[in-house]
């Protein structure tokens, strides 16, 4: 008899992780898939597939925050298409550590991503850029990226 593995079934409590690796060291993230489920899909069909391996944090400005996830590396570009924002839900509010989708414009997303280095700047992107995650293990790490540094890989978990 064979025994068939059904993936597992994501409910309202279950908890999406992924590891952002850098060459700075690691970030862990927990996803916001009850307010932005399409962005996080969007991120982790392309983290699966491993698009952003080698891609570089191509922004970085201090006390605001870093961007990544452009494969041109001059953020102009991106995966081929754009996805509609999600700007409704409970946590669309940019806080340290907030992973949030970069854009040219409303619903011009795709790939490129930005973390906060804090509230203090950020304030002002809340629900006009999907946040749909958050940095919930090293921070550190956003504080010691510069332009150029690129990251590695990025895992769920």
């Amino acid at each position: 008899m064979e025994v068939q593995v059904l993936p597992p079934v994501l409910t309202l409590n279950t908890i999406m992780k992924a590891v952002i690796r850098t060459e700075k060291g690691d970030m862990e993230v927990e996803f916001y898939h009850q307010d932005a489920p399409k962005t996080v899909e969007n991120f982790l069909n392309l983290a699966r597939k491993g698009f952003y391996n080698g891609l570089t944090f191509h922004r970085v400005i201090p006390h605001f925050v870093i961007q990544g996830g452009c494969p041109q590396g001059t953020g102009a570009g991106g995966p081929g298409y754009t996805i509609p924002c999600e700007l409704t839900g409970n946590n669309q509010y940019h806080d340290r550590g907030v992973l949030s989708m970069a854009h040219a414009g409303r619903n011009t997303g795709g790939s490129q991503f930005f973390i906060c280095h804090s509230r203090l700047q950020t304030a002002h992107l809340d629900r006009n850029h999907t946040c749909f995650g958050r940095v919930t293990h090293g921070l550190d790490v956003i504080d010691a990226i510069r332009q150029g540094d690129r990251i590695l890989s990025i895992e769920e978990c």
